[in-house]
Parts: structure tokens; sequence; C-alpha cells
């Protein structure tokens, strides 16, 4: 199974990276094979124990759906995606089995497609694509390439236990970090980054290389945690936030809006901002760990834990100049 993947990689990335393609090739090579997660054996197993594909696939809904209900053996099913737990973006349904994900990465996408230059015929990067769940919302847009990255190497096997059914579907990942991508690419229409800014320890930097990675005219999608104020509001946590230790910087959307005409880019316009409800993101029975209700305040949930203003998001839509 991993053989296909990466050879399928080898043969993709050319035409999405250009010379780049071959590094960004024998990294994920590495990292799978030289050095692979020690749990990487498990997830290869609980993949391969699913029925065969291809099988029919509904990218176009809220529920990422594949296979039809009944036409396979439910229980051995169900053990083998939860050999793939903790699931945390979707939701997803394998031949009628839900999987009710810690996030409804459906309520995000909701909020962000209405917003979107048509995604048909475009070239698309997802940064910290998770699961892969927005890609193949992006794939069923229409889209014609679509690339997703991220590290995480669960979220790897999550999205090829999809891709084992659509393998059709134009739709790669790699496990690879923004900053390990080929530097100037100027290879894509629309670049996602949803999820991701307030992880880094350099914001501008990570707008410059989503800067670098579109072409010229191309869409930056950025969804980031915000707190309320005037362009000069940014919050840095001096601990932890919401129980996460890797969260950075918190601006304003105005004081985003800065940062991005900063890093190169115009027409910068927000086109939602929410505050994250417990509805959105909470344990479930596929993600059994803590999740937002455990992160907030319980006396008063407008605030985190550690008293900082709650979860709020913004979806930022700019293009580069």
């Amino acid at each position: 199974m991993l053989d296909t993947y990466l050879n399928e990689l080898d043969a993709v990335l050319p035409s999405l990276l250009g010379e780049g393609g071959a590094p960004v090739a024998a990294l994920t090579r590495h990292r799978l094979l030289d050095k692979p997660h020690g749990d990487l054996p498990r997830w290869h197993d609980a993949v391969a124990a699913l029925p065969p594909g291809p099988a029919p696939c509904r990218l176009d809904r809220d529920r990422v759906t594949i296979g039809e209900p009944g036409a396979v053996d439910p229980d051995a099913l169900e053990a083998a995606l939860r050999g793939l737990m903790p699931w945390r973006k979707g939701p997803f349904e394998f031949f009628g089995t839900h999987i009710d994900t810690e996030w409804r990465s459906d309520w995000k996408w909701q909020r962000v497609a209405p917003h979107l230059s048509d995604l048909r015929g475009r070239r698309v990067l997802d940064v910290g694509c998770g699961s892969g769940y927005h890609g193949w919302r992006m794939a069923g847009a229409g889209a014609a390439q679509v690339l997703g990255i991220d590290p995480t190497v669960l979220f790897l096997m999550q999205y090829l236990a999809v891709k084992r059914f659509t393998p059709e579907t134009p739709f790669w990942f790699a496990p690879l970090r923004m900053e390990e991508l080929p530097a100037g690419l100027a290879a894509f229409d629309t670049v996602f980054s949803m999820g991701v800014l307030y992880h880094r320890r350099s914001p501008l930097d990570h707008l410059l290389e989503l800067r670098d990675a579109l072409r010229p005219g191309g869409e930056l999608v950025l969804e980031t945690l915000v707190v309320e104020g005037d362009e000069r509001a940014v919050l840095m946590p001096e601990g932890r936030y919401a129980a996460m230790r890797n969260v950075f910087f918190l601006p304003s959307t105005e004081h985003l809006a800065v940062w991005l005409r900063r890093c190169g880019f115009d027409r910068v316009r927000c086109v939602d901002e929410c505050v994250t409800t417990v509805d959105e993101q909470r344990a479930t029975d596929w993600m059994r760990f803590q999740s937002l209700p455990d992160f907030l305040d319980p006396d008063d949930p407008t605030r985190s834990r550690e008293g900082y203003p709650a979860p709020r998001r913004a979806v930022m839509i700019a293009r580069k100049a």
C-alpha cells in the first residue's frame, strides 16, 4: 500500500511542483521508510483491513461518503476504522458507518465555501490539511489538482483510507510542513491555511511562505484564531491557551489585515468571524480525549481555562498582489 502511494506521489509531484517535486518525494520516502513513526505498522494494517476499492464516493456532501450501506461486513469495517483513531477532522461515512469526528469540519467549509473563487479547474494547496477532509471537499468542488500537506502520519493514513476507494480523485497528500516545500513555487491558484497561523512562532514568515506558493493573482484563504479589537490588538499567551502549548499570536482581524498587506497581499477581507462552540469541537466516540468543553472556564465559558478570551476564529481571503 505505501509503495503504491509513494510511486503515485513520485509521478504526480513534478506536475504540481516542477523541479521541487523530487526533493519533496525524497523527504516523504525518508519520513515513511527510513524513520517511520512507531505506530505506522499498526495504522498500515488498519487501512489494509478495509474492504478493497474502488467504491462510489460523494465528495460534495457535508459528510464525505464512501460506498453504499450494507455492501460490506459492518463489524470488520468498524474495527479497521477504529484502528485509525482518534479521528479529529470530518465527518466521514464509510459504507453506512458514520465517523463522528471531534471537529465538525463541514461547518467550517460551509462558512468558507460561499466566498471562494470558483475552484473548478484550479490547482490548490491545503496547508495543515489534517485527515484530508477539506481536500476531499475541494476536489468535490471541481479542483483540477489538490495537494494537502501535514506532518502528522496518522492523518496521512486516514487520507489513504479514503483514497483506497477513490484512487482517481486528483487529491494527493505529502507528510510535510509548509517550510519544507521548495521556496518560491508560485504554482498554485488557491492556497488554504486553516488552523495553522497561530501555531507559528513567526506568523509573518508563514504568510510569506503562503504568498510564495501562489501564482501572481492567486487567492489565499486564511483561517485562524483571533481576538476582538482594533488594528493594534494582538494577544500572545504567556503559557498555554485553551490547553494548547503551541499558540503564539492571536491578532484582531484588523491587525491580521495589516500583516497580510505587509506580506504582499491585496483585496484583503474578512468573510467570517465567530466564536467556536462546544457543538463544533467536542469529544466523541471516535475521539475520546479531552476537547473544547474541557478547555473552557467551567464558570465562564466565554473564557479559556487560563482566563483568556474563548477561541474565536476568522476567515480572511486575500489576493497575491
